[in-house]
């Protein structure tokens, strides 16, 4: 079992970053897959980005080459730093991780992303 708290949201001007981070209750190498995942307005929860514990990186397509995913195990802590900020990535950011897919995944409390001048 893991608890996972998310910070770095807040409000941000369109073309600025973030860095959002998720800090994890227990460590972090046991978790095979961490992930972002974003819930607009009325809209469904959808993948960000992600990251196994080996490293493998996997990027939605609305954010890649304008995101970055990581993960300190020392820290127990996973990262996600977005450059570029546009209209559509305001949404309550989560953090989810998974022991593994036969396991139900576990989610933070979410962290508000607000863009604009």
């Amino acid at each position: 079992q893991v608890q996972l708290v998310e910070s770095g949201g807040g409000l941000v001007q369109p073309g600025g970053s973030l860095r959002l981070a998720c800090a994890a209750s227990s460590r972090i190498s046991n978790i095979y897959v961490m992930g972002w995942y974003r819930q607009p307005p009325g809209a469904q929860r959808e993948l960000v980005a992600s990251i196994t514990n080996g490293g493998t990186t996997n990027y939605a397509d609305s954010v890649k080459g304008r995101s970055t995913i990581s993960r300190d195990n020392a820290k127990n802590t996973m990262y996600l730093e977005m450059n570029s900020l546009k209209p559509e990535d305001p949404a309550v950011y989560y953090c989810n991780a998974r022991f593994s897919f036969s396991r139900p995944p576990y989610w933070g409390q979410g962290t508000q992303v607000t863009v604009s001048s």
